[in-house]
């Protein structure tokens, strides 16, 4: 092997044995050192990292009830006030429902309602319709006659609450059967003192039904 370009016979001897003494595969790629062009290796990339695997079983059930209900009702805040819980009083009442109901189908008078509606006292109906007139979902409108006639409807905002009371009383009719055997199953299989006491109101509706069944009118009182 012939070695040019250097400065006398020692610094070729030199240079000889340093290429003599390099691995064979270092000559073969080239024995001047690495390609300054080459390009360089690419780095070896971290092993990515693996994912846990979803719940499932017992795991998942185990979950907050907010988080597996979904954002939506997660998000929703829970009925705050004494207003909210007044509003819910006043449309849950009873006689409310049944009022609304009756005043869904057109507007009424005060005798019409008492009429319409089985077991309601006059006193009652008025504290009833003073009430939800309040809360502007039924106005009054008095008529200038001899004497004064007095109508009662829902205001548009007491008519957005017709379809959910009108799913209500399709419900509770739908379901009497049911509950009355549901009631019977309770009260058998506890003291007579731990049982719901009786709605007299119930109880005289009952009787009326009774009575119109057997072909009279039950008597008054």
């Amino acid at each position: 092997m012939g070695v040019t370009g250097t400065n006398g016979p020692a610094e070729a001897d030199a240079v000889a044995s340093r290429l003599v003494a390099r691995p064979a595969g270092q000559l073969a790629a080239g024995a001047a050192g690495p390609d300054p062009e080459a390009e360089p290796a690419p780095e070896a990339r971290p092993a990515p990292e693996a994912r846990p695997a979803p719940e499932a079983g017992p795991a998942a059930e185990a979950r907050p009830a907010e988080e597996a209900a979904g954002p939506s009702r997660a998000a929703r805040p829970p009925l705050s006030g004494c207003r909210a819980r007044e509003i819910l009083n006043r449309v849950g009442d009873k006689w409310s429902v049944m009022v609304i109901d009756r005043l869904g189908q057109g507007s009424h008078r005060f005798s019409e309602l008492r009429r319409d509606i089985e077991g309601i006292t006059g006193r009652m109906l008025t504290v009833t319709l003073r009430g939800l007139e309040r809360d502007g979902l039924v106005s009054r409108t008095i008529h200038p006659m001899i004497p004064p006639r007095v109508d009662y409807e829902l205001t548009p905002m007491g008519r957005t609450l017709l379809r959910t009371i009108e799913q209500l009383i399709d419900w509770a009719d739908s379901h009497v059967a049911a509950i009355h055997v549901a009631q019977a199953s309770y009260d058998a299989k506890h003291r007579p003192e731990d049982a719901s006491p009786v709605d007299p109101e119930i109880s005289a509706c009952e009787e009326a039904e009774r009575a119109a069944r057997r072909g009279y009118s039950a008597p008054a009182g």
